[in-house]
């Protein structure tokens, strides 16, 4: 009996291992043929590349105002942060800048402590830091705005940019340069190699704007500094916008 059961164990087993194998050799077999099924796809297959580039003058400047305020005790240095960064708000839309271009993006407040051999941590106060990105749209008056901003109270400020308010519109020319030399350095690949060109099966874009820096001040400074220092002179410049194409072709 028990050497019924022994054969019988047995046959169990080896049919599982041949299972077990054969399974194995049928997914082996789907890998081998997938990458073949791919590497005979590539091989009917093409990339070309093309690039588009637009020159636009930028018609918005972007520049970070901010001011900081101490005081021992969160409502004093709120009530301190607060009535100095109404005042640069104030100047900079008495200036001609819309509201709806002053968007507030810090608003930080940390303790200050004191730190001493004998005494340890000293608790000093609060600091409060605001800061404003203003958006002109005349760049006649940035100078003028930098200038304002910083007497009333504004000492911390960020570098001025200049940028294009809405860049899709020539990103789409950039993108259709880009395209038609793709397209066209397609057609020439065909012609002296001798392949034939089927439909488009992949397209792939990479675009980049540049936004060169203009002016960059200190920072913390002190109220008033920009009163005795000449108001820099604007020079937008242009910016420029790429567009980068690949095109992949079916080979007949």
């Amino acid at each position: 009996m028990d050497e019924q059961i022994k054969k019988i164990l047995d046959k169990s087993f080896m049919l599982a291992a041949i299972l077990v194998v054969g399974i194995l050799v049928f997914f082996v077999g789907q890998i081998v043929l997938q990458n073949k099924s791919a590497d005979l796809q590539n091989q009917n297959q093409i990339t070309v590349s093309g690039e588009g580039k637009v020159y636009a003058k930028p018609d918005v400047a972007l520049i970070s105002l901010g001011v900081t305020a101490q005081a021992v005790t969160v409502a004093d240095v709120t009530k301190s942060g607060t009535d100095k960064m109404n005042a640069v708000i104030d100047a900079v839309k008495k200036l001609g800048v819309d509201e709806k271009d002053i968007q507030t993006t810090n608003y930080s407040l940390t303790p200050n402590y004191n730190y001493t051999q004998n005494a340890g941590r000293i608790f000093q106060g609060y600091t409060l830091e605001q800061d404003v990105q203003v958006k002109i749209r005349d760049f006649t008056k940035v100078g003028d705005i930098l200038a304002k901003a910083t007497s009333v109270g504004a000492n911390l400020v960020g570098d001025l940019q200049f940028t294009i308010d809405n860049p899709e519109q020539f990103k789409e020319q950039a993108r259709a340069k880009a395209i038609a030399q793709a397209k066209a350095n397609a057609e020439n690949l065909a012609k002296e190699s001798g392949i034939g060109l089927g439909k488009i099966i992949n397209i792939f874009e990479n675009s980049y704007n540049s936004s060169p820096v203009m002016y960059s001040s200190a920072k913390a400074m002190g109220a008033g500094v920009m009163d005795s220092a000449p108001v820099p002179t604007v020079q937008p410049g242009q910016q420029e916008i790429d567009v980068t194409i690949n095109l992949t072709y079916k080979i007949n």
